[in-house]
């Protein structure tokens, strides 16, 4: 039933590419801030859990 209801809205292709477009872009940023980050940054963010 949901498949049908789905298929017949015009345009919906564009939200499954959207979507895929915005957790790619997501990833590559963080992934690309973890790489190019100073390892002072790193440590400090580490022990933000530790200290109270």
């Amino acid at each position: 039933m949901y498949k049908y209801l789905l298929q017949s809205v015009e345009g919906i292709q564009w939200f499954g590419i959207a979507t895929l477009l915005l957790f790619f872009g997501t990833f590559c940023f963080a992934a690309i801030r973890a790489f190019f980050s100073r390892k002072e940054d790193m440590q400090r963010m580490a022990n933000l859990p530790l200290e109270d």
